[in-house]
């Protein structure tokens, strides 16, 4: 009886495991087809709706220089020219498979022979041409573009703001007035052959050290800056060209990188989302330049 209860059990412990596992393999399974629909998942590139906490991706574009204008009221208006050289989404990142949300914008063409075997790897693995500028953008997953997709000038739209990122002109190594702006010392009396100088730097005996921070002569310039609030005075869709008020960092040639100004924050209703998607009879070489509303009323005559 000992004997016949023992194999009993025995057989039951098997049944039961093979059941087990049979559930958690089909539960597993489950998930696996679950996560792999979701990594092979398909970006559509077409229209949406923008909602307030929707954020749009950016751009890449070459600084070409400054120059003057003048509105229709007769003011004169400083004027930096961006050109947005053939950009388009190289690369789409999900949460799905990087752990975050972001595109990856290709700027300005290059030849295979100027790159290395990792970046020409990576843009044949994507599908896309040579790109001489890479940049991602973290954009919400409302907001992702299928790779390949144009970024043109109408992604932005006359009269909103943005903010404009890039590397500052070097100015090589200066000293403290220049640098920091600070005063200097005496002129004329009382200053031997130290009229630039930047003066004490520390205390005495104790610490006994020059604190970590501390603004010294050094290499002034040559580092990434952004400038917040830039107003987008006009755009030419059949150049790319982009006329923006004010300065922006870098020198003439230099990429700069535009996106929705986080402060002062675009009407999303004139937005076009997550892009602008040219219509199939559209000719971009026939389109007109686009011109921020200045308003009916005369700014110098409202003064008086």
């Amino acid at each position: 009886m000992a004997a016949a209860s023992r194999n009993l059990i025995s057989h039951l412990r098997i049944l039961l495991s093979s059941t087990v596992s049979e559930t958690q393999f089909r539960t597993f399974s489950a998930c696996s087809s679950q996560v792999e629909e979701l990594r092979t998942r398909i970006i559509e590139g077409k229209p949406g709706i923008m909602t307030p906490n929707s954020k749009r991706t950016g751009a890449i574009a070459v600084k070409c220089g400054m120059t003057a204008l003048w509105d229709k009221w007769g003011e004169r208006v400083p004027i930096t020219i961006l050109w947005l050289d053939d950009n388009i989404v190289s690369q789409v990142k999900t949460p799905e498979k990087e752990g975050i949300s972001a595109l990856q914008i290709g700027c300005a063409h290059k030849k295979e022979k100027h790159l290395t075997k990792p970046e020409v790897g990576h843009f044949r693995a994507q599908g896309v041409p040579m790109k001489r500028k890479l940049k991602e953008f973290p954009v919400t997953e409302d907001a992702l573009l299928p790779v390949g997709t144009s970024i043109s000038v109408n992604h932005f739209v006359p009269g909103q703001y943005v903010d404009v990122a890039g590397i500052t002109r070097g100015k090589g190594f200066q000293g403290g007035m220049k640098r920091w702006g600070f005063s200097g010392m005496p002129a004329s009396h009382g200053a031997s052959l130290s009229h630039r100088s930047i003066g004490s730097t520390g205390q005495r005996d104790a610490p006994g050290k020059v604190f970590k921070g501390r603004k010294m002569p050094g290499r002034m310039g040559g580092v990434q800056r952004t400038v917040k609030n830039v107003w987008v005075y006009k755009i030419d869709p059949a150049r790319n060209l982009m006329w923006v008020k004010g300065q922006v960092p870098g020198a003439e040639g230099n990429f700069v990188f535009i996106k929705d100004s986080v402060y002062k924050k675009p009407d999303i209703s004139t937005l076009p989302f997550p892009t602008y998607f040219a219509p199939e009879n559209e000719d971009q070489a026939d389109l007109e330049p686009l011109v921020a509303d200045l308003g009916d009323t005369d700014p110098f005559m409202a003064a008086d």
